[in-house]
Formats: C-alpha cells, structure tokens, sequence
C-alpha cells in the first residue's frame, strides 16, 4: 500500500478541493490574459491567478503531506512567500516599463485605454 491509499478521506477530499480550486483560478487567470484588450489591463488577471492559485495547490502540498508524513510539513510557506512577493512586484515593473515605452513613443495612454473601452462595449 503506497500513501495515497493511506491517505484518510478527509484530507484526500481537502487536498482534492483546494488543487481543483487552485487550478480554477489559475485557468480563470490565464483566460484573461488572453482576453483583456490593453496589456494594461492583461497583465492584471495573471497577477492574481498566480498568487491565488499557487496558494491554493500550495495549501494542497502541504495538507498531503503533513498527513502523509504524519508530522507538520511548511516548506511551501517559504514558497508562498516568495509568490506573494515577487508576483506584484513584476507587475508593477512591467506596468512602469510599458508606461515608460508608451509615454517616450507619444503615446497618450489614459486616451487609448478610453478608447480600448469603448470599442469593447461597442463592438468594434
């Protein structure tokens, strides 16, 4: 008998539930990575299907094998740690870089997210 079939159902259930949910949102970040209009706006939705959703699987991690194991398992901590961490902190540096870029190219971008708006609820 291996450790997943000694895996009480309880906690197959848990660790079941919080992968699913974990890779919902993820999926749910990706999806809108692919479906913004402006990267402005793309590279928001993986921001956080990253940091959810690797905080769900990591919860998973460390459910399975605390109770396999029998004894508390909190490496992932360090893991969630630097997710939570890195993941805003890229954002905001590719966010600075393309305004940056945008702004030194004459680009006025309050006024191509406006128009970016009203092309998306228009139809166009």
């Amino acid at each position: 008998m291996n450790a997943l079939h000694a895996l009480p159902e309880w906690a197959a259930i848990l660790v079941a539930l919080c992968l699913l949910a974990g890779a919902l949102i993820t999926l749910a970040g990706t999806i809108g990575l692919t479906r913004f209009p402006t990267f402005y706006q793309r590279i928001h939705a993986p921001t956080l299907g990253t940091s959810f959703g690797a905080a769900f699987i990591l919860v998973a991690s460390m459910i399975y094998f605390s109770v396999s194991e029998a004894r508390p398992v909190l490496h992932e901590l360090l893991i969630l740690i630097f997710v939570t961490i890195t993941t805003p902190i890229t954002l905001m540096l590719l966010a600075r870089a393309a305004l940056y870029r945008d702004r030194a190219e004459g680009h006025d971008v309050a006024a191509d997210a406006v128009e970016a708006e009203r092309g998306e609820t228009t139809g166009h």
